[in-house]
């Protein structure tokens, strides 16, 4: 049964950082495109960053350039999520998703058929 496990998230002051990771059981994930997403209270789930086979990286929201950062490790068999500069708005559950795409280095978000339980991450002082 594949699994994604995410982990990581916290309580953090604005203008901190955390490290989500997601980690993929009964699969590897060398062959499937990850993406991380969020859902804010009272907001729609929006996709954050996506990320291909071979590490091509699609950004979904302006808001995160220059201070999320989405990276594999395919060794480990998890993504991680890379967040500095934390700020208010960034509050939310974070979601990590999966979709095979065998050869394909797709890095679009569209799609992604297996999905975890999600981690919050509130951002407060």
């Amino acid at each position: 049964q594949l699994q994604l496990v995410e982990s990581g998230g916290g309580l953090v002051q604005p203008g901190g950082s955390l490290r989500l990771s997601c980690a993929a059981a009964g699969f590897t994930l060398r062959d499937y495109k990850i993406g991380w997403f969020r859902q804010a209270p009272g907001k729609e789930r929006e996709a954050v960053l996506c990320i291909s086979r071979t590490g091509r990286i699609t950004n979904f929201v302006d808001s995160v350039n220059g201070r999320f950062t989405i990276s594999r490790d395919n060794a480990e068999n998890t993504v991680y999520l890379q967040m500095n500069s934390l700020k208010p708005e960034d509050t939310a559950v974070y979601y990590c998703a999966a979709k095979r795409v065998y050869y394909m280095d797709y890095a679009s978000c569209s799609g992604m058929n297996d999905w975890g339980k999600g981690t919050l991450v509130t951002v407060s002082s």
